[in-house]
């Protein structure tokens, strides 16, 4: 998903791996500078993750960002992720040996929390 902001790309989530009907992990980022640390964030992810359960069938949603990077962490854990553990891994094939923190949101919870 492409976050847009006055007509400009500003950002994007997506959602890999997926095991369609139980799970996925998602990943955020803000490309531009001007964006970052004043909540877009927080109110894009907000409106992407409901999509995600729904056309996904997902039942769970982890997210595993840089347990370094503040935001993103910050971010997760304002919507309702659930901190489950840290450990140190290489996310995925474009990226560096990294500790990062897995957080789990079931859709639930995200239910519940009236961020629909």
């Amino acid at each position: 998903m492409i976050w847009f902001y006055d007509g400009k790309a500003v950002g994007h989530s997506n959602i890999s791996p997926i095991i369609f009907g139980e799970e996925a992990f998602v990943h955020l980022h803000i490309w531009d500078e001007e964006f970052r640390g004043k909540g877009f964030g927080w109110e894009w992810l907000r409106m992407s993750i409901p999509f995600y359960f729904k056309y996904f069938n997902l039942k769970q949603i982890f997210c595993e960002p840089n347990a370094q990077n503040f935001a993103p962490n910050r971010t997760v854990e304002k919507l309702g992720f659930d901190f489950v553990k840290e450990y140190t891994t290489i996310p995925g094939w474009i990226c560096f040996e990294q500790p990062v923190k897995r957080w789990l949101l079931t859709r639930e919870k995200f239910d519940s929390l009236n961020h629909v």
